[in-house]
């Protein structure tokens, strides 16, 4: 994979998706790919833009910020994902930058997040993160302490829109992408973050509505 082009790779992973969510007679356009581009420049970057994806998620606000306003100011239409966990000092920044900010898992953060709404007056959607396999080294919120957390942020105001695991390695992922699904649907929510380079097809036959494909699309760090 890593002697093909960065516009065959995405095409190699947009066919994949397409494969997934036909087996599970789901459509693609129900499924969002979102290039993880954490640690790469904007070198790497400029190729997806240019085949035209315009999706894509960061792992910390300061690299974020040293990259994208840049890369946006070029290309039009861009949509900016924080996958990473978020300091609450960083919340403010976060809000500023991100279009959607998937590890929401505190009440620290939310609090901080909620300041930052009405300080800048920008309304980013938010994932609830679970800590889906109990992992202490984790970060992301307790299965047990899901409901209260999702009362928090909802009345502090947050735009909650779905939940984000990443399921503990080495382990088969599919009871864990099965397990996000059902506490959705449960807590009538919309989206599903889940899945990455390894095992996004099996999200996508889960129900998954964001994957987080990072090595897949930019070849392995080195």
């Amino acid at each position: 994979m890593s002697q093909s082009s960065p516009a065959e790779r995405l095409e190699t992973v947009k066919a994949a998706v397409a494969r997934a969510a036909a087996l599970a007679r789901r459509s693609a356009a129900e499924v969002t790919l979102i290039a993880v581009s954490k640690t790469h420049g904007s070198d790497a970057i400029r190729p997806l833009l240019e085949a035209g994806h315009r999706v894509f998620g960061e792992n910390r606000v300061q690299e974020a910020e040293a990259k994208w306003p840049e890369l946006r100011a070029s290309h039009e239409g861009v949509e900016l994902h924080l996958i990473g966990q978020l300091q609450s000092n960083k919340a403010e920044e976060a809000v500023a930058l991100f279009d959607c900010i998937h590890s929401v898992d505190r009440p620290s953060l939310v609090s901080a997040l909620s300041k930052a709404l009405v300080k800048t007056d920008r309304r980013p959607r938010c994932l609830v993160q679970v800590n889906i396999g109990d992992e202490p080294q984790k970060g992301g919120c307790a299965t047990a302490d899901l409901p209260q957390l999702l009362e928090t942020a909802r009345a502090g105001g947050l735009p909650v829109t779905g939940l984000m695991c990443i399921p503990p390695a080495e382990r088969e992922p599919a009871p864990y992408f099965s397990l996000l699904a059902k506490l959705v649907r449960r807590h009538g929510l919309g989206e599903l973050s889940m899945g990455m380079s390894a095992d996004f097809e099996t999200a996508v036959m889960i129900g998954a509505t964001h994957v987080r494909v990072g090595s897949a699309l930019f070849g392995q760090r080195s």
